[in-house]
């Protein structure tokens, strides 16, 4: 499956980043296949003012009216509807835009989060304000030296993007509570599993290599995702294996070999007891 990259060409002064209205003439890729299941290594967030539209982010299918966002994170593989119009504002970045500092506090990786927000009605507002506030110094081009200019587009996408994650944190940070020791550990364990995967399944493995306590690590990713470490990484190993199966050629061995499983009858065991399908059953159901 082709990966499409951040579209520098089509941004205003070649900024690493764009904001525009949604529309069927917009895209961020002459040759993406918006209609079709398609991945992005660049953010997208979208903010409705209309709807219901039904999108499909990872393999989960996602209603979203007006005043609601989707946001959609590099490498996650999406599907616009074909039958529904888009209408709202639609912000894309670049990896690397921003600061590793901004990056961090405002969680911009943290794929166990859901793509779908639904604010009340005073964020919602602050929202909306901070992205029409970023539209008009995207649009600014002349005021401004293009240094200055770039600067404070991440100063004032940094403000929107913290507003943004603060909604998507659960509900004890949105109402202010500081970060925990459990905080730092699930956020340490979440990218120990997104680096090892494909090669290690074992919650203990984790844990020792992160100097905790079995125990420990439970409790972390407990509180912070509702279940427990053993699932967190299942459900990942299933992601990266539906996303293979769907978007490669790969035979279903090559498919399980790629995500820790050389034994291919294994892996078909796995991947249905997950999902109640065979991954030959998957793969025909999308094709």
């Amino acid at each position: 499956m082709r990966t499409f990259p951040f579209p520098v060409d089509l941004s205003l002064l070649g900024v690493g980043m764009q904001v525009g209205p949604m529309g069927s003439g917009r895209t961020w890729h002459a040759q993406a296949p918006l209609r079709r299941v398609h991945r992005i290594d660049f953010h997208v967030v979208m903010l409705f003012t209309g709807g219901p539209v039904r999108h499909m982010i990872d393999f989960a299918e996602y209603e979203a009216a007006a005043g609601e966002l989707l946001w959609i994170r590099p490498g996650q593989v999406h599907r616009f509807s074909p039958d529904r119009e888009y209408r709202g504002t639609v912000l894309t970045m670049q990896p690397g835009f921003l600061p590793r500092a901004t990056v961090e506090a405002a969680g911009l990786y943290r794929y166990d989060l859901p793509p779908l927000l639904r604010p009340d009605a005073a964020r919602l507002a602050g929202l909306t304000a901070s992205l029409d506030q970023l539209r008009r110094e995207y649009e600014d081009a002349t005021t401004l030296p293009l240094s200055l200019h770039t600067a404070v587009l991440r100063h004032t996408l940094s403000a929107f993007l913290l507003r943004l994650a603060h909604l998507a944190a659960d509900p004890d940070r949105a109402r202010g509570r500081v970060d925990t020791p459990g905080d730092r550990t699930f956020v340490l364990f979440r990218e120990a599993v997104e680096r090892g995967f494909a090669t290690n399944h074992s919650v203990s493995a984790y844990a020792d290599a992160l100097g905790y306590s079995r125990r420990t690590l439970v409790r972390a990713v407990r509180a912070a995702t509702g279940e427990t470490p053993k699932g967190f990484i299942d459900k990942r190993v299933v992601l990266e294996a539906k996303r293979l199966l769907a978007h490669t050629g790969m035979p279903i061995g090559r498919v399980g070999a790629a995500v820790g499983f050389p034994d291919a009858a294994n892996f078909s065991k796995f991947f249905q007891q997950h999902t109640d399908q065979t991954p030959a059953a998957f793969r025909a159901e999308l094709r």
